[in-house]
């Protein structure tokens, strides 16, 4: 069995469109999340069958290397991921889809430096020897489609954030050259929901997971 790791935030946690005002009403992520079968990973699994173990780890509001101040320490995926990487040891492929949380306003990073924290993730998982045999695990980074219509959520980010989510992609395909893993830029296959213009509708969720899956096989058979 081969097993992959899914490194991302609300949109692999499965987290729906928000259509509510925030500070009108509490968030209760597991009342706005899909049931796994509709998850990204989970149609993924569905899709590379039962020789693969699909490994989710969503967590909303999760950045790449920032503090959050307002949402609490934990959401620096760079604290975690090295626990779960000895966690779910041996490892085959790593898949990380971040960058959305650190387009908030609140943190004042451009595409370049997001990338740049993108490269400090990829390096902890070359560097951990959670792979196979002591080795790296594979690596590939899933660049999450630009910002939307910012409804519910206008109050997080604003228009250099969609700025800056337009010039993710390139970046991070550089980054992902510099470090020599793999690159999918999901723009290419999804958009983000008209309903909040950050989050995912289920069909789109549905065909990101074939796409994944397809990758995959291409990486590591």
């Amino acid at each position: 069995m081969k097993t992959v790791l899914c490194f991302g935030d609300s949109n692999t946690h499965g987290t729906r469109p928000i259509n509510f005002d925030l500070l009108s009403s509490p968030f209760i992520a597991p009342n706005y999340r899909y049931v796994k079968a509709d998850r990204w990973a989970g149609v993924m699994e569905r899709e590379l069958g039962a020789e693969y173990l699909i490994i989710e780890e969503g967590l909303n509001g999760r950045t790449t290397v920032w503090d959050d101040p307002v949402e609490g320490a934990h959401k620096n995926g760079s604290r975690y991921l090295p626990a779960c990487l000895e966690s779910h040891a041996p490892i085959d492929l790593v898949i990380i889809m971040l960058g959305t949380n650190d387009l908030k306003a609140r943190f004042c990073v451009n595409a370049f430096e997001i990338a740049m924290s993108m490269g400090v993730l990829i390096n902890m998982v070359q560097q951990s020897g959670s792979g196979p045999q002591g080795n790296a695990p594979e690596v590939l980074i899933m660049c999450p489609p630009p910002l939307g219509r910012l409804t519910y959520l206008s109050g997080i980010f604003n228009e250099s954030s969609i700025h800056n989510s337009k010039n993710l992609a390139a970046h991070y395909a550089k980054t992902a050259k510099l470090y020599n893993c793999h690159f999918l830029d999901t723009a290419e296959i999804i958009k983000t929901s008209d309903a909040d213009g950050v989050h995912y509708e289920k069909d789109e969720l549905e065909k990101l997971g074939k796409k994944a899956a397809q990758a995959v096989i291409k990486i590591i058979g």
